[in-house]
């Protein structure tokens, strides 16, 4: 399992999900182009020393990133999803992607994807912080297919 973060613009979400890669096992790709300089130090503040203990997988754009899957499921996760990550079936080899803070992804990047799931949230609000929404769809990925480290 991976997750992608289709390009991120906020460098303190990127170190987060770095860390939450390197907590939990998974690597994480970063499809470019990003919205900060790859070495700004808030990446690394987020990530603290735990960003060496992550594979991290940079893509010039989303086509080089989609050649890449070779067969693995792409699951976009969005606040315009039809299904409840809570009632999807994850398999060990998905790819859960998410998308720029500011806009999610284009119209033909959700159209790649294998599926397209939100997490509930109460009808006030838009949305979750980036980091947060990977965290909690990740943990649910991990515990369906056994994949919790132990």
């Amino acid at each position: 399992m991976r997750i992608a973060l289709y390009e991120p613009e906020i460098a303190g979400n990127v170190g987060a999900v770095l860390r939450l890669g390197a907590c939990l096992g998974v690597a994480v790709d970063l499809i470019e182009p990003l919205g900060f300089v790859w070495d700004d130090k808030r990446v690394r503040r987020a990530a603290m020393d735990y960003i060496d203990h992550v594979e991290i997988v940079r893509h010039a754009g989303f086509d080089a990133f989609h050649e890449t899957l070779s067969g693995a499921r792409l699951l976009l996760f969005t606040t315009k999803g039809s299904q409840s990550v809570y009632d999807f079936a994850f398999q060990p080899g998905d790819v859960l992607l998410f998308g720029k803070e500011s806009a999610g992804v284009p119209g033909a990047v959700a159209q790649a994807c294998d599926a397209r799931l939100r997490l509930p949230i109460r009808s006030e609000v838009r949305s979750m912080n980036l980091a947060m929404t990977a965290g909690l769809a990740l943990g649910e990925a991990l515990r369906q297919v056994g994949g919790l480290p132990g």
